[in-house]
């Protein structure tokens, strides 16, 4: 048998929703999380908006996670938790039942949100709340896995760089499952504050909406966004010898370093088209086989141009029959957590052939002129979907998802 890396196990926390099916149908119906920031008072910032997780996380964590383990983490380690928890109770696996040395933990963790918003932090506590390794080490010891288990921060890529590490182990022989994905949240005043001071935020606060942009003429910054996306990878042969559900097969990806700005992405998406090029040749694939992007979308005056340019760069005149949407639209930026989110919502598509439409797109910048899937979602036969994610500091990764 094949060693294929199959996909067995997909959540998703994010404003739109505490489980899986809650979010994909409000992501497929164009509804936006996007709302007036309640963690704190933004009544001092120039961007006062954010997707947050619903308030009813709180409630719905206590009854995971174990009063102890719970202060010992910070609110967004317990998004992380409680998603993996969710994730491998609806993946049917049983650790029981594997060898607990060939299953992985891989997370991509920018930071653990102790920020200034962080409630219930004290010395007993501190240490383990700002340990970046916090996250994956919980799960481990959740269920007593032996293999590897590491963060890894590489800004918005973190948790697609998390899933290719993932499927490498996989692919070398080293895991037989590999829990993967990231989690994130910087709706607070320090960072929101120090985004817009680089001009990066909309400051577009009524309605709110609203602001979130990607492809459009009048789009004026990203949306910060929270959660958490888990994707349960699995070799073939395990998949195959517990008869579990698979979603989709990730058959690549790409990776690279644009090694040129810390901000700024290389000039008419260079490097971009260079990493989709690169996961093409990865998963040998065909460009004319792509049928669908999850673009990083971010509704920034240069993503959103760059990304562009560099699909039609790397698919010529395909690129005009490619279906492209930004999940961003609704969930915002979620950063640490995009490429788990996102890479689970195009697992979706390819499962169930429907493409999530990029809401808040009614006048198109003229430079743009791709098939953006503006406003409704479509129904589409997908085979194979590539989800982007290029961050600051020029770290890319394009992930490939096939119909299995």
């Amino acid at each position: 048998m094949s060693n294929k890396v199959l996909i067995t196990g997909v959540n998703v926390i994010s404003s739109l929703g505490l489980d899986l099916q809650t979010n994909w149908e409000n992501l497929l119906n164009g509804q936006s999380g996007v709302k007036k920031i309640t963690l704190f008072d933004p009544s001092d910032l120039q961007t006062q908006i954010a997707a947050q997780v619903p308030d009813g996380f709180e409630q719905y964590s206590t009854e995971r996670i174990k009063k102890r383990l719970a202060r010992q983490m910070t609110r967004v380690t317990r998004m992380c938790y409680v998603c993996a928890k969710d994730a491998v109770e609806q993946s049917n696996l049983n650790f029981e039942d594997l060898d607990k040395t060939r299953c992985a933990v891989i997370l991509g963790v920018v930071n653990t949100g102790n920020s200034s918003v962080e409630k219930g932090t004290d010395l007993k506590n501190v240490i383990l709340k700002n340990m970046n390794n916090a996250m994956s080490a919980w799960i481990s010891l959740e269920y007593g896995l032996k293999g590897p288990n590491y963060t890894v921060a590489t800004a918005c890529s973190s948790s697609g760089y998390a899933m290719g590490l993932g499927f490498d182990l996989i692919k070398s022989g080293q895991a037989d499952v590999v829990i993967t994905g990231g989690a994130d949240s910087i709706i607070n005043p320090e960072e929101i504050a120090g985004f817009n001071e680089l001009y990066a935020l909309s400051v577009e606060n009524d309605p709110p909406e609203k602001a979130s942009r990607p492809f459009s003429k009048n789009r004026d910054g990203f949306v910060i966004g929270e959660g958490a996306g888990i994707i349960i990878l699995e070799s073939e042969k395990s998949a195959k010898t517990r008869n579990a559900k698979i979603y989709a097969e990730l058959a690549g990806y790409g990776m690279s370093s644009e090694g040129y700005n810390i901000m700024a992405p290389e000039k008419d998406g260079e490097g971009m088209a260079y990493t989709i090029e690169l996961a093409l040749k990865n998963a040998g694939i065909d460009k004319n086989d792509v049928h669908y992007i999850n673009a990083h979308g971010t509704s920034t005056t240069l993503n959103d141009k760059y990304e562009t340019l560099a699909i039609k760069k790397v698919f010529g005149d395909h690129a005009y029959k490619i279906p492209i949407s930004s999940n961003k639209s609704m969930i915002g930026h979620t950063v640490g957590a995009a490429g788990g989110i996102e890479g689970a919502f195009t697992v979706l598509s390819v499962l169930n052939n429907k493409i999530p439409p990029t809401i808040n797109l009614d006048e198109k910048d003229p430079e743009l002129d791709l098939d953006y899937v503006p406003n409704v979602y479509r129904e589409k036969e997908i085979l194979i979907a590539l989800s982007n994610s290029f961050a600051f500091g020029g770290h890319n990764v394009t992930l490939v998802f096939r119909k299995y």
